[in-house]
């Protein structure tokens, strides 16, 4: 049975902060609105205990914080949709299609704010044990191992927000860097004060062992060139993120990395395309910065969708 068309004014590609702050601009603007989300309402962000530098709120949940904007974004007339996956897309025509499970969308504008998803770990065998032992969300599994031996693999703010919020579970909890820690100083200076970790810096994690579940892993200290085995119970993954890029790959100009290639104005080498937050080129990615751009993004796509209507192409 052929999928039904609805047609909208505004299609927006991802609910981290930068998509449901697009939606927020978009209902206040009267736009007919929908927000898709393939993965959990919120982004990234929603992992995060504690969020201590965005404006006016100094101490917050992530979770809490992207639940009281997506409650906001409804309140004006956007509708989240995090249940209707993307199936395909067409953007390079004058009116945009976007295909879901359920439904093919026809709309004038799309804000494309799809944001990141985890680096995963590159061993062959960290896909055997994802699930039973390695995992990429310390909210969502880190109950599972209250009283065991722990590691989190990575050394930026997301690594060191993960270890805190884990050591409240472990018995011992190991993080484990390749190189020098690159978390901000206020993130390294809890970390340091764990009373049950151990930082274990300039090493890599080449193997991973044992039988149905994870058992141990192998490390290899660069400086000494030591290998040994390290007996665990999990690591918990944060080593960076990549673009969430697979429904519009190629339709749009990106960069080697596959983030879309467009300015501070977001717009994208494509009409009535807009890129916003962490998949954008750009040199800092921040909550602050993704308000910004999702803002930016629903201004001049209200602009564009008024000039087609004006026009007669909508």
């Amino acid at each position: 049975m052929a999928k039904k068309k609805i047609r909208k004014d505004l299609i927006i590609i991802g609910s981290g902060m930068a998509g449901l702050t697009a939606a927020l601009y978009a209902g206040r603007m009267k736009l007919d609105v929908l927000v898709l989300e393939n993965g959990i309402v919120g982004g990234q962000i929603v992992n995060s205990v504690r969020v201590e530098n965005y404006p006016g709120v100094p101490d917050v949940e992530g979770s809490a914080l992207m639940a009281a904007l997506q409650e906001q974004a409804e309140s004006f007339g956007a509708v989240v949709d995090e249940f209707d996956a993307i199936q395909h897309t067409q953007l390079q025509t004058e009116h945009k299609l976007i295909e879901t499970d359920s439904a093919v969308y026809e709309v004038p504008a799309v804000i494309i704010a799809a944001g990141m998803k985890h680096r995963p770990l590159p061993l062959a065998e960290a896909a055997r044990y994802e699930g039973r032992g390695i995992h990429y969300c310390e909210l969502c599994d880190g109950h599972q191992y209250q009283g065991k031996t722990i590691a989190v693999a990575g050394g930026g703010n997301s690594a060191a927000g993960a270890a805190i919020f884990l050591s409240k579970y472990a018995q011992k909890l190991y993080v484990i860097h390749r190189s020098q820690l690159r978390a901000d100083k206020v993130a390294q200076k809890r970390l340091y004060e764990l009373p049950n970790t151990e930082i274990l810096l300039n090493t890599e994690i080449t193997g991973l062992y044992g039988g149905e579940i994870l058992e141990k892993a192998e490390l290899w200290n660069k400086e000494t060139d030591e290998r040994y085995s390290l007996p665990l119970d999990a690591v918990f993954v944060n080593i960076g993120s990549t673009p969430n890029d697979e429904v519009f790959k190629g339709q749009v100009a990106a960069d080697s990395y596959g983030h879309i290639i467009a300015g501070e104005d977001c717009r994208t080498d494509v009409a009535g395309v807009f890129a916003a937050g962490d998949i954008r080129t750009k040199e800092i990615r921040q909550l602050t910065t993704a308000a910004a751009d999702g803002t930016t993004a629903a201004l001049l796509a209200d602009k564009y969708i008024r000039c087609m209507k004006e026009e007669g192409k909508w």
